[in-house]
């Protein structure tokens, strides 16, 4: 977000492309396919939506009430193309923490704000968790003969799915209550520590970060 040249944007969305493309293939479909439309969306409709004087006409088209004139620039396809990659590199590196990162360990490294880390890792499962429950559900179907299939059969599965999300929220909630998640004098269980590549690793993030704000 911090970048305004198109390459070192289109760089970090390939960088972060690749690194998607490590998870396995019957999870990642979901994410790349939001990641990569968003960006598409936004890159179609961006010309139209915002005007600049700069740049050569490419289009012109009729005058819209509130939107107003209606013409693509080489200015509006440059920052639209910006915004874009912006977005797709955002939603990439949102699929890389969902599929790679190990959220178990995550909380569990936390010094501080751990209800903001453990609601974070609880969200960040909840499209992985809802695949897996429409997968069993499709199978369960399958197995009593009935097919899904379209757009209305797929939709059918809303209810049982949403249903099913909201008992297992509520089962959650009377777990960690019955293990004392949140009151005073609490234990925690041994970690490893870290190790060469983890400080490394931590380090190079606060130099990439500060190197991308002052020259990207």
């Amino acid at each position: 977000m911090l970048a305004d040249r198109i390459w070192a944007v289109a760089a970090l969305a390939t960088v972060l492309l690749a690194v998607c493309l490590r998870a396995p293939a019957a999870r990642r479909g979901v994410y790349l396919f939001g990641a990569i439309t968003t960006g598409l969306g936004v890159f179609v409709l961006s010309p139209f939506l915002w005007s600049s004087p700069d740049g050569t006409i490419l289009w012109q088209g009729p005058t819209v009430q509130v939107l107003g004139p209606l013409d693509v620039t080489t200015t509006e396809i440059a920052e639209a193309g910006l915004n874009a990659l912006r977005l797709v590199a955002l939603g990439l590196a949102f699929a890389a923490y969902a599929l790679l990162l190990d959220h178990d360990r995550l909380v569990q490294s936390a010094r501080f704000a751990r209800r903001s880390v453990l609601a974070i890792a609880l969200a960040t499962r909840l499209v992985p968790t809802l695949e897996r429950d429409a997968a069993g559900l499709v199978e369960a179907l399958r197995g009593r003969g009935v097919e899904v299939t379209g757009v209305r059969g797929r939709g059918r599965m809303l209810v049982p799915l949403l249903a099913g999300s909201l008992e297992r929220s509520l089962n959650l909630a009377e777990a960690m209550e019955a293990r004392g998640y949140g009151r005073p004098g609490a234990t925690r269980s041994l970690q490893a520590p870290w190790g060469l590549a983890e400080r490394a690793a931590l380090t190079g993030s606060v130099l990439i970060v500060a190197i991308g704000a002052l020259w990207l």
